[in-house]
């Protein structure tokens, strides 16, 4: 599998986080990658560096967001957007090197992308 930074993602991600209201993403702590060759069906995934890392190499939480090629370069622009709203939305609001599972009590993570998105579209006319 081949990895590359993914300045494109990160653009995106700029532009979701400045439209909508997730103050708690600290967007210089999020890094964006393409990876070619995985065998996963996804279109991205979110990963994180666990918590006990963390604390032993002092260092703070971050994210990475895998957007697959295959699958993801495929999309229209809308859908992307989509996907990484969706990663986005598995971060905690404290920011902590976590990840919100898609659902839990009261919680859909598909019904917030869908709402996000709305909101997102008409901000920038999508």
């Amino acid at each position: 599998m081949d990895w590359e930074e993914a300045k494109d993602v990160e653009q995106k991600i700029k532009l979701i986080l400045y439209h909508l209201d997730m103050p708690h993403v600290v967007q210089s702590r999020i890094f964006c990658y393409r990876t070619h060759g995985s065998k996963s069906r996804a279109y991205a995934r979110i990963w994180t560096f666990p918590k006990i890392f963390q604390q032993a190499l002092n260092i703070e939480a971050s994210y990475v967001i895998e957007v697959l090629s295959k699958y993801y370069d495929k999309l229209n622009e809308k859908d992307q957007h989509k996907v990484l709203i969706h990663e986005l939305l598995h971060i905690p609001k404290n920011f902590s090197g976590a990840l919100l599972p898609h659902r839990s009590r009261g919680r859909h993570l598909g019904k917030q992308v869908n709402i996000l998105f709305e909101e997102f579209k008409k901000k920038i006319d999508l």
